[in-house]
């Protein structure tokens, strides 16, 4: 068994699976819309940047971390931006349950913050 190959399968798997299919489809829908694109691309560029903020121990700008929080409140008014947030959010879950496994598997335990 070539570990590489389990990989690729799993990776195939999880690129068919129903919940990263929808992911897709409210991705287009919710990105369609020009004004949720802006956002949508503003968000998640400062949510990288307060990510980077909490693993460096640093604290993110104020004025940065008010614009996540009013972003977060806009694109939550949206439907299509919404779904798209929340089933983005159960993927990365499933996807660092399927990591927990896989360090777990090879003796390598990582304590990841639950996400959820």
């Amino acid at each position: 068994m070539n570990i590489y190959d389990t990989a690729n399968r799993l990776a195939d798997e999880i690129r068919r699976s129903d919940e990263c299919v929808r992911l897709r489809e409210l991705r287009e829908r919710a990105y369609a819309d020009e004004t949720n694109r802006v956002l949508l691309e503003e968000y998640k560029r400062l949510q990288v940047r307060l990510q980077m903020s909490i693993a460096g121990a640093g604290q993110m700008p104020g004025e940065d971390m008010q614009r996540f929080q009013q972003l977060a409140s806009l694109l939550y008014m949206n439907a299509d931006a919404q779904a798209y947030l929340m089933a983005q959010m159960q993927m990365q879950k499933t996807l660092a349950d399927v990591f927990k496994l896989l360090t777990d598997a090879a003796g390598v335990a990582i304590d990841l913050p639950e996400i959820g």
